[in-house]
């Protein structure tokens, strides 16, 4: 499994729709060209034009590169600003991330200064999502409420039980791995990203 948003569902096609929308309007503030933007946020030029259009499954990475380079951050981008279709369509959170299994991570709200962010992850047996590394600095705090989540990470894998918590490090690459048979449900909470 990628750390790809999954194509497919109406929700995720929402997501991928918005980003790409907000992405093209603040380049666009900024006076910068598609190029000059595929330059500050290391992307190609193609790659930019396909999100800016709602046709590309960028990563959850690509998305913060891009956000960073406009002088944003990721929730800014990808939460609903109170558009009353989106408001009615009752959604728990925003689904950011989905994958053909029904695993998802849902972004509930974020704050600016400091920067965090509130997720909660839903992992169906056998799932993965291979992050990629945040900023210098940035950290992540995770409380399981049911399952067992594993995190893969550089020191070697940590797992949680229900009701265990764990912080680390994210400006590494780590993955979230769900390796029992029933599904495991998470809190992600990210500082500093």
């Amino acid at each position: 499994m990628s750390s790809e948003v999954a194509a497919g569902s109406s929700a995720t096609q929402q997501f991928v729709t918005r980003i790409g929308g907000r992405i093209r309007v603040l380049r666009k503030q900024r006076g910068w060209s598609v190029q000059q933007l595929a330059e500050a946020s290391e992307l190609s030029r193609r790659m930019l034009t396909h999100i800016e259009l709602g046709q590309a499954n960028p990563s959850l990475g690509t998305v913060d590169r891009v956000a960073r380079a406009l002088n944003t951050d990721f929730a800014a981008l990808a939460l609903p600003e109170g558009d009353a279709a989106e408001a009615e369509a009752e959604v728990e959170g925003t689904v950011v991330w989905q994958a053909p299994d029904g695993s998802q991570a849902l972004l509930l709200g974020a704050t600016e200064e400091p920067r965090a962010e509130l997720w909660r992850w839903t992992l169906s047996p056998g799932g993965r999502y291979d992050a990629e590394p945040d900023r210098p600095g940035a950290q992540e705090i995770h409380h399981v409420l049911c399952g067992r989540l594993t995190l893969a990470l550089q020191a070697g894998p940590q797992v949680l039980a229900p009701g265990q918590s764990a912080v680390i490090p994210s400006d590494q690459e780590y993955a979230y791995l769900n390796e029992d048979t029933e599904p495991v449900i998470f809190v992600r909470v990210v500082t500093g990203a």
